[in-house]
C-alpha cells in the first residue's frame, strides 16, 4: 500500500510505519480503558497488520490510529488517541479527515468502531449507533490483558 503524508503547520500525519514510536503508543494504550496492560508485542503486531497513522509534532509522536481492513468492503477504526498535551488543537478531527480521504478506503460497505466518549467526533464523519444491533454478535474479552505483568 502507498504511504500517505499530510502536513498542517508544525504537525504531520503519516502512514509510514518506520516513523511509529512504539514506546509512545504502548505507554498510552497500556493505560487506556480499551486495552489496559496490553503487551508491547501485541501493539507492534497490531500496527504491522493494520494501516497505521501516526501524528507527529517536530518528529515526536503525539497521536495514533489504525485501520483494520480488507480495503474492499470493511474497515474497523481502532486505538485512536492524541496525547493529553496536544488535545483541543483539532488534531483528532484532522486525523479523521486524513483517514477518510485515503483512496483505498473509499466505497467500503461498512465502517465500524467502538468508543466510550468520542461519539460527537465520529458523528461528524458519518458514524452512527448501530441501526440493527440485533444483527451483530461478538466475542468480547475486555479484560484480556488486565492480569498481564509484562505490559511495562
Amino acid at each position: 500500500m502507498k504511504t500517505y503524508q499530510f502536513n498542517k503547520g508544525a504537525y504531520q500525519i503519516s502512514t509510514d510505519k518506520s516513523l511509529l514510536d512504539f514506546e509512545v503508543i504502548h505507554n498510552f494504550l497500556k493505560t487506556s480503558y480499551w486495552s489496559e496492560n496490553i503487551p508491547m508485542e501485541i501493539v507492534r503486531s497490531a500496527a504491522q497488520h493494520s494501516l497505521a497513522f501516526g501524528i507527529y509534532l517536530e518528529n515526536h509522536q503525539v497521536g495514533y490510529a489504525r485501520i483494520i481492513s480488507d480495503f474492499t468492503t470493511f474497515a474497523y477504526l481502532a486505538d485512536v488517541f492524541v496525547l493529553e498535551s496536544e488535545r483541543n488543537k483539532g488534531l483528532s478531527k484532522w486525523l479523521m479527515e486524513c483517514i477518510m480521504s485515503i483512496p483505498e478506503l473509499q466505497g467500503l460497505r461498512r465502517w465500524s468502531l467502538a468508543t466510550r466518549d468520542a461519539h460527537g467526533l465520529y458523528a461528524q464523519f458519518g458514524f452512527s449507533p448501530l441501526k440493527t444491533p440485533e444483527s451483530f454478535m461478538e466475542i468480547a474479552r475486555p479484560d484480556i490483558y488486565k492480569n498481564n505483568t509484562d505490559a511495562n
